[in-house]
């Protein structure tokens, strides 16, 4: 069987408004008392003095979790991509992890040197026959075949 609560206390409780009845059955609100704060002059708080810089903590950037494992096969990766496969076939990388070691400039430099070696080679080969490129008549005069006998 639950017990009875025991009757509540007719004491008011701090905060709460009261009413009192008076005499004439008529309800009356007790005056509420004005906040002494309310305005009051504000006084700006006092400034601390500047405290000495923290070190500066520099935060590494996160892409987050990886989606595809570092033993992840290029090729599988890019099978859609003929080109990039040349380029990785070129670099000898065959996992992400591989490739990764690479910066983009890097590859760009390896990619390039190949190109820039092949048209000096050209350049060199049309001058011996007394030909040039568009615009390229100095380089031609200067590698130019001597005149044979």
């Amino acid at each position: 069987m639950a017990k009875k609560k025991p009757a509540k206390s007719k004491k008011p409780v701090p905060g709460r408004k009261v009413v009192r009845k008076v005499s004439r059955k008529v309800a009356v609100r007790k005056p509420v008392k004005k906040n002494p704060r309310q305005g009051a002059r504000v006084v700006a708080p006092k400034k601390k003095p500047p405290a000495a810089p923290a070190p500066v903590v520099e935060e590494r950037l996160s892409l987050g979790r990886p989606k595809v494992t570092g033993e992840e096969d290029l090729d599988l990766f890019f099978k859609e991509d003929y080109h990039a496969r040349q380029i990785f076939k070129f670099l000898g990388v065959q996992t992400v992890k591989e490739l990764e070691r690479y910066s983009s400039s890097e590859i760009l430099r390896r990619l390039s040197i190949p190109i820039k070696e092949t048209v000096e080679r050209v350049r060199r080969l049309l001058a011996q026959y007394n030909r040039c490129l568009h615009g390229d008549e100095t380089y031609a005069l200067e590698h130019k075949a001597p005149p044979s006998l």
